[in-house]
Parts: structure tokens; sequence; C-alpha cells
């Protein structure tokens, strides 16, 4: 043998030594090392082996019917957790399904990243008609908090780094990662590949307002006659729930609580004005945001405020502030440091809730309080909304660890009002967008996050933008009940239809339909009520069960009203749903 011959052969041995891998692996190291846990999607080209491998690997995968509805659950997993949920999904229709639930993640600042696999960028920039060709990066950005691609196999331990930063970083959101086939297959030395992998360090450091700044606000809240503190989601996303309770109970200063903050504080608590809501911010001259924002869910602070009233505003985005009204006081901070300025900068006595507004809030109350229980008493046949929300709220009183998950119109705002919460982020809904389809989704991501029962109250047209997902919850064997609110209409089921049609109406779904057989196809226990007493067996029992179920309970058809609470949302035209005069 020649020495070149030799010299050959070393070098073909020493390569075929080295030990190799590719972008698959490198994903899923990447995704373990900083800690990722569970991974929610739909596989297909180009991703399914990277859940198999995932799986392999330790990470949970919990595969859905629907990218929509996985999406939403890596949303609220992230919230719970305050860790980016993942979301995975194929590329194009399947990447815009996920889209909608990134985009909804972004709207009410959950963190998560979606993961999606794309087509060969080299035929997409030229349009040449790839499978599920689509620029999906150029498609995400306008929707999400920051959007990446992943061109080169090296990068993907950089991609995953920075897509998790961004979204748990300063206010969080949502996060599109694209990764191209090739790049997915692409392989390399596995040392090589290792050394491009980081986790992240202090991916959410604390943001510290400024001395004066917490100064300013305490000056006001001093002076004020009647505070107010209005807790938002991001009070709850924050868990500095001891420091929130030491803030409201010190000062003894009324507050209100958006919906996904019930329970931050009980809602029985002496200091809630939630019952006194109207009153409360018509009166109120200085008001504390806290994780909360003006938009359309507080009026943009107009309609139903005090017009001289002045706001404090908590938010670790500069940005929200006067984004509707003038913020007097901003705070910009994250609310756990800003409370510890506050607390640390407040003398003794300096802030004290005046008793004349306490007492008039607590009147107020009272009074509605009595009228609210009044309503309950009523026990109509066929039921409404309130006598079988009633029943649902007697039986969740005694579990207090279940997760209510809550979506639709009637059933989303009566339940917001009939149903009390008692521990932190267990009331999970619709949120800013005000968006139906979460139901499933959050109900899959609050079991597998907490390992707690979950009980998802829905609407019946609400119910049907993720039903399909009943399927997932079975095949897992999830601890999640489902009681559907079915008066068998978007708003109610008794709309006739339109000159003379011989089709439903629009707002017309099935009066007959029987959505406990539905679950029962799956493997799941299905329950029909009719009434009170039913729905109270029927849900006592599915939750002493642990496994999944799903009570259909039927409400009068003529029980609801349109859209819900946000009527007045509604446009006013001619009035006659035909367009001509009338």
């Amino acid at each position: 043998m020649t020495e070149t011959a030799a010299a050959t052969d070393t070098a073909a041995s020493d390569e075929a030594e080295v030990e190799l891998t590719d972008g698959y692996h490198l994903v899923v190291d990447a995704l373990k090392l900083n800690d990722v846990e569970t991974i929610y999607g739909v596989v297909g080209i180009p991703i399914t082996d990277l859940a198999r491998l995932a799986q392999a690997e330790g990470i949970r995968y919990v595969g859905f019917r629907h990218e929509s509805n996985a999406g939403h659950a890596a949303a609220i997993a992230g919230y719970l957790t305050k860790k980016p949920g993942i979301a995975l999904t194929v590329s194009a229709p399947g990447f815009l399904n996920g889209l909608v639930a990134l985009a909804n993640a972004t709207t009410n600042c959950f963190p998560m990243v979606q993961i999606s696999g794309s087509s060969e960028r080299h035929l997409v920039d030229l349009k040449q008609g790839d499978y599920e060709e689509m620029d999906q990066l150029a498609a995400a950005q306008p929707f999400v908090k920051a959007a990446y691609r992943v061109s080169r196999v090296e990068d993907i331990g950089r991609g995953i780094a920075r897509a998790l930063r961004t979204a748990i970083s300063g206010r969080p959101g949502g996060v599109y990662l694209d990764i191209p086939a090739a790049v997915l297959g692409s392989i390399m030395p596995a040392a090589e590949g290792a050394r491009t992998l980081s986790k992240l360090v202090d991916p959410a450091p604390r943001a510290l307002p400024a001395p004066e700044a917490v100064d300013r606000a305490i000056e006001l809240l001093a002076s004020a006659e009647r505070p107010l503190v209005v807790l938002g989601k991001g009070a709850a996303y924050a868990q500095t729930d001891d420091k929130i309770k030491e803030f409201i109970e010190s000062t003894g200063i009324p507050y209100v609580p958006m919906s996904m903050a019930k329970g931050l504080l009980p809602d029985g608590h002496p200091q809630s004005a939630a019952a006194a809501r109207s009153l409360a911010l018509k009166r109120a001259d200085v008001v504390v945001l806290m994780g909360a924002r003006l938009n359309w869910l507080l009026n943009h602070g107009e309609r139903g405020w005090n017009p001289d009233a002045k706001f404090i505003q908590i938010d670790i985005e500069p940005k929200e502030m006067d984004s509707n009204q003038p913020i007097a006081a901003p705070l910009v901070g994250d609310i756990e440091s800003v409370l510890d300025a506050l607390a640390e900068r407040t003398k003794p006595g300096q802030i004290a809730a005046p008793t004349a507004w306490k007492d008039e809030l607590g009147a107020k109350k009272a009074d509605n309080a009595a009228k609210m229980a009044k309503r309950l008493e009523a026990d109509p046949h066929p039921m409404a909304f309130m006598n079988a929300l009633k029943a649902v709220r007697d039986v969740l009183r005694e579990r207090p660890e279940v997760y209510l998950v809550n979506e639709g119109a009637n059933a989303l705002d009566i339940t917001r009002n009939v149903i009390d919460m008692n521990v932190p982020r267990h009331r999970l809904d619709s949120g800013t967008w005000g968006v139906m389809g979460i139901g499933m989704g959050y109900a899959i991501a609050a079991a597998v996050e907490s390992g707690q029962p979950v009980v998802a109250v829905e609407g019946d047209s609400a119910f049907g933008f993720s039903g399909m997902d009943l399927e997932t919850i079975c095949r897992y064997r999830l601890p999640v009940v489902t009681v559907i609110m079915n008066n068998g209409g978007v708003y109610k089921g008794d709309e006739a239809s339109g000159g003379g049609s011989a089709d439903p109406s629009p707002t017309t779904l099935m009066s007959a339909a029987r959505h406990d057989l539905m679950i029962e196809a799956f493997g799941g226990k299905g329950y029909r009520a009719t009434t009170p007493a039913e729905i109270t067996a029927a849900l006592t029992e599915a939750l002493a069960s642990g496994g999944p179920a799903l009570i259909d309970c039927v409400i009068d058809p003529s029980a609801g009203t349109e859209s819900g609470h946000i009527a007045h949302l509604n446009p006013k035209g001619l009035g006659n749903f035909g367009g001509g005069k009338k």
C-alpha cells in the first residue's frame, strides 16, 4: 500500500468515527437545555419526527386535533407557569391555524413560542410552487411580538434561545420560530452542534421603577378621597400574590378584579368592590391600574368612569402609558419590584382609604348582593343560565383546587358573576380579545400543567370551536369536566328565520344536540341534565371520578341576550335586518 493510500484510509476511518447530529436533535436538545417539559402540537410533514424524538427524549408531547387548540394550550401554559409555552405545527395551513392562538397570546401578554416547519426557502422565494409553500415569517410578523427564521442548522440553538427570551422578557407575548425542512434534516458533527446550544441566563430580569415615580404615586394616593385598585390578569401572571395582598390590606383601598384576576384575593374579601363595580368606577378619584390596561374591557377609561379620575399605572411596557387616558403617575417596572418600592418608600399610615368611601361601596355591595341572591333563588323550568350555574357554583365551592375555564357570551358573563374564585390563576377565560375557541385548549393545558381537575363551562356555540379535542382529553385521560350551557343558539336558540327562509336563523344551532353522546364516542362519561339537581349530581360524580366527562345542560332556548353583556358594541343601523327602509 502506498503512503498516500494509507493516509486516505486513515482519514476515512476518522471521519466514520465522528459522531453526528441533525436539526431534529438540536431542536430537542436546545429545548431540554432550557427546561422545556411539554410541547403541544399537531404532527405532519415536516415535524412528525421532531415530536417523536422529543417524546423519546423525555419531553411530554400532547397531540391535538387542531392547531389552534394546541396553540391556545401552549399560550395558557405560559400564563400559568411563567415559562414560554411551546406549540409545534406543520407548514402553511397548520402554521396559519396556530397563528390565531399565537396572536391571541400576544394580545393577552402570554409567553408562547410557535415552532413551525416550512417549505424550502429557494423554492418559496422564487414562488416555484413547493409543498405547502408560504413565506411564513412574513405572514407572522404583523401579529406577534417577534418572528425569527433559522436558515442554518448551526443556528438552531441560537434561534431557540432568542425565541424563548423574547417571549418571556419585558411584556410577555407570542414569538414565531420558522425552521425549514432542510434545516431540520441537515447533519453536522455532534460536538460542534453541542457548542451551538446555550441555556438562558436571567431571561426575565426585574425592572425597577424610578424612585421619583414611586414618590409621585404615593403622594397621589395619600391625597385621594376615593382610591381604587383595578387588578388585571397581569397582576395574576406576576405570581407575587402575597405582596399584592399586603398592599391592598395595608392601605385599605377597595379593589375591582378583572375576570382572570379573580381569586388573587378571595372574591368574598371585604375590600372587593366587584359587586359595586359601576359605582366604584364612576366615583373613584385616584385609580391604580395593576397589571390592567384601559382597553375596551374598561371602556378606555371613558364611559362609566369619573371624568376627573387620576390614574396610576403599573406596567412593564413604557409605551402602554397614556394609551387611552393621561397617566398621572406612570410606574414602569415589573409588579413585584414596584410593590417592593411602594412598601419601602411609603410612611406608616401615609396611604389609607377613607372610611366614608368604603362605607359607600359597602352599602352598594349589600344592595346588589341582595338582588343577586333573589335572582339565584328563581328556579325556572326549563333551566336558565342563572339557576344552572348556581348548581355549578355550589359544587365548586367545596373544590377550590379546581381550575375553571370559561367561554361564551351569556355563559361567560353570567359564570363570571355567579361563580366566585378563591385561588389565584384558577379562572381562565376568553381574555382581552374575547375570542371563542379557547375552551378545550385551555382546559387540557391547565390539567397537564397543574395535575388538578378542570371544569370548562362552555356556551354551546363557543364549544363548537374546539369540541373535537374532547378526543384529546379522553386519549390522555385528563381530569376535565366540560359543562355545556345548551340553549340551542349562538346567543339563544329561539330566533325565527328571516324572510320566510326554510333555513335556520343565523344564530340557531341544533336544539336537540346531544353533546353528552359525543364524549361517550371517545370513551368519556356523558351526562344530560335538565334540572339543577341533576347538574349537582353529575358534576359531583364526574369530579370524584377524576376522568373525562361532559355534562350537557339543557337550557331554555329563550334564555340569553344578544351578545351577552356587550350588546352595546353592536353597530346600530336601520335595524330591520334586510338593509332597506322600515
